[in-house]
């Protein structure tokens, strides 16, 4: 049974990433109804930030030489280390224990969020691996960073997202889904854009729809 762990960023309550993560998880379920289900909304319910008793943990895993998840809460063992654990354990319980972690991001300022750092912070230690596990990425951008747009080379979104989960978790099964040209909407100078925008979203929409039945297994 594969279970699915859905997390949010976006400071707009009704944004295209959420639109776009909720596409997903009704054609899962739809696909998969006796699946796992978990979310977490990272606006409303944030990771804190790391802190110096984190830094004590991480450094505990690299004297330790690698990375035993089930080892951590014993290599708490000073009084910051181990208040660190308590924030830690259930965000890192939540990843590990899924099968597909779906993200949905907007693109801010040409990265993630705050608030999806801080989470990815908390839940990762030196040397630790995934496995089998499977990330899938909603965003929406203001404008347009697709391969071959004028502001490609400024897509640290994408680029941070997959380098980091191939990186630090050892998973490079990582899709992503982009909605572009979201200001369209709002900005008058990129009002003639418009239907571009709506073009992309529909068939982000549609990705995502078939996207979902394909993690259910």
């Amino acid at each position: 049974m594969t279970h699915l762990l859905h997390l949010d960023a976006s400071a707009r309550t009704n944004s295209l990433s959420r639109k776009l993560g909720a596409e997903f998880v009704r054609a899962w379920r739809a696909a998969a109804p006796e699946g796992d289900y978990t979310y977490r909304d990272l606006a409303t319910d944030p990771a804190p930030f790391i802190d110096e008793g984190w830094t004590e943990l991480c450094d505990a895993v690299l004297a330790a030489g690698s990375t035993d998840l089930d080892r951590l809460p014993d290599l708490a063992v000073t009084p910051a280390a181990r208040a660190a654990w308590r924030t830690v354990e259930p965000l890192l319980a939540q990843l590990l224990a899924a099968d597909v972690i779906l993200i949905g991001t907007p693109m801010y300022n040409y990265s993630i969020p705050a608030t999806l750092k801080a989470w990815l912070d908390q839940v990762t230690f030196p040397r630790m691996s995934l496995g089998h596990r499977r990330f899938v990425v909603v965003s929406a951008r203001g404008g347009a960073y697709s391969p071959g747009a004028p502001k490609a080379a400024f897509d640290y979104q994408e680029r941070y997202l997959r380098d980091f989960f191939a990186g630090h978790y050892a998973v490079t099964d990582t899709v992503f889904v982009n909605a572009e040209l979201a200001n369209a909407v709002s900005d008058p100078n990129l009002a003639h854009l418009r239907a571009e925008h709506e073009a992309s979203l529909d068939a982000a929409i549609a990705e995502v729809r078939l996207l979902a039945k394909d993690y259910t297994r």
